[in-house]
């Protein structure tokens, strides 16, 4: 039996998923990509907020290429122009996996946040960024184009000619570069992510899991919606957060304005 790729963590309400292929910068495999599923795909119980980040220097350095190509070597799997369609849609669906999360989830970042790596951090809610962080997009490079889902999420952060220039020309953003893009969320000191990571996720537990739910799903599914349709839709979640029992929303609003009501 192969030895897990991605280990497996809970403290409490939070779980913890650390890509552990340190020697390999946390490179992508159908080994590595299978395990993100089985967990993101049946999340343990009681988690109400995941971690993720990349054991060692780097954060991930994307596909795992050599594997990749020497897996092809060993089949008939180049001839087949719908088993790289099937390889895509699959990192496809564990990324939606992540990206539509009823828990949702924060990245650590640091070192290479490569291709797939950035197409991974780009399905998570909250990116946390070390100084030694930088992101690249270097498919033009390597003769190949993305195939996780950077074409798609990484626009949505920094837009689509920057997409375009990074593919094309391999420039890496670092770590001040990508925080202004939003390419990360908080931009921290040197082995304070994690720290940071575990404040903000029991901040986030906290909240009622209906409306983390609403938010980690209605956000995303809106804003690719015509506005009448994206109104519509924020109508009914809206609605289901406030009508949720678990949610108790008058208790949450009563004890918000409590405290803004406070004197400073």
């Amino acid at each position: 039996m192969r030895d897990p790729l991605v280990q497996i963590d809970q403290d409490g309400a939070i779980g913890l998923v650390t890509l552990n292929r340190p020697a390999k910068r946390n490179a992508i495999n159908d080994q590595l990509i299978a395990e993100l599923g089985a967990y993101f795909g049946q999340l343990p119980a009681g988690v109400r907020c995941v971690i993720l980040q990349g054991e060692g220097e780097h954060f991930c350095a994307g596909l795992d290429l050599i594997e990749r190509m020497a897996a092809r070597a060993k089949t008939t799997e180049q001839a087949d122009s719908l088993a790289g369609v099937r390889h895509s849609r699959g990192w496809h669906r564990v990324f939606d996996l992540i990206e539509y999360c009823e828990a949702p989830v924060i990245s650590v970042l640091k070192g290479g946040v490569i291709g797939g790596g950035l197409e991974l951090a780009a399905a998570t809610h909250v990116r946390i960024a070390e100084p030694s962080t930088f992101y690249q997009l270097p498919e033009g490079q390597r003769g190949i184009f993305v195939g996780g889902g950077a074409s798609v999420r990484v626009p949505q952060i920094i837009g689509k000619t920057r997409v375009t220039e990074m593919m094309l020309t391999g420039r890496k953003l670092d770590a001040d570069e990508g925080a202004r893009l939003a390419l990360s969320h908080y931009l921290v000191g040197e082995g304070e992510g994690m720290a940071l990571a575990r404040d903000l996720a029991q901040k986030i537990a906290a909240n009622s899991p209906v409306s983390n739910f609403a938010i980690t799903n209605g956000v995303s599914h809106i804003s690719a919606m015509p506005p009448h349709q994206g109104l519509f839709t924020e109508s009914l979640m809206a609605t289901l957060s406030a009508s949720a029992a678990e949610s108790n929303s008058a208790e949450r609003i009563k004890t918000f304005f409590d405290k803004t009501d406070r004197p400073a």
